[in-house]
């Protein structure tokens, strides 16, 4: 419940105020497990990429968040589980197989933080490694101009959202020249899909 009205909240914030382009919503599955990688560059990024999808997304989040009580229910209760950054942290990873056998929709940011400069980073290799393991597909998407809300340059901006159609990693989970590849596929459609937005 408190997922749904904070949705609905979120449609009211980016798509009514914000103005939000959204392109590309059919190619989200309709049930099953799929994985949505997308570009961050503000911490509005994870309730943005969702708000306007029938699915409900799961996220991991930094483990500092779950150190406030308040905070730690409001992210369980938008389907946020904890990890460790700065190394591999086998439990979160194991968490996400779940979600993602269970039939959900795993959401990542494959540079693993935010980019300061909102150009595109690297890919960190865990979303290659947990596509492999679970077959899951990835659906790319491009985020577009949430670090400029509320900017001096740009109070409200007008955002996009893009998702791409769906791209399936073949190789092997013990081959990390392919895992590493297939990270850079990823970015690649990500820079793909942005450009088209402008």
């Amino acid at each position: 419940m408190f997922y749904k009205i904070f949705k609905v909240l979120c449609r009211i914030w980016f798509g009514l105020i914000l103005r939000t382009r959204v392109i590309g919503v059919e190619n989200i599955p309709k049930d099953g497990a799929f994985i949505l990688a997308a570009n961050h560059v503000s911490n509005w990024d994870p309730p943005f990429l969702g708000t306007f999808m029938s699915r409900e997304v799961c996220y991991m989040g930094k483990e500092e968040l779950f150190s406030n009580p308040v905070m730690a229910w409001v992210c369980r209760n938008l389907h946020v589980f904890p990890v460790k950054r700065g190394a591999a942290d086998k439990s979160a990873i194991k968490t996400a197989i779940k979600l993602l056998k269970d039939g959900k929709c795993l959401g990542i940011f494959p540079e693993g933080t935010r980019s300061k400069t909102g150009k595109l980073g690297k890919a960190e290799p865990g979303v290659s490694l947990i596509a492999a393991m679970t077959k899951a597909p990835i659906i790319p998407a491009a985020i577009v101009n949430t670090e400029k809300i509320f900017s001096r340059e740009n109070f409200l901006p007008r955002l996009a959202v893009i998702y791409g159609t769906p791209i399936k990693f073949t190789g092997s989970t013990k081959d990390k020249q392919a895992l590493a590849d297939f990270a850079q596929e990823i970015m690649n459609e990500i820079a793909k899909l942005k450009s088209s937005s402008s």
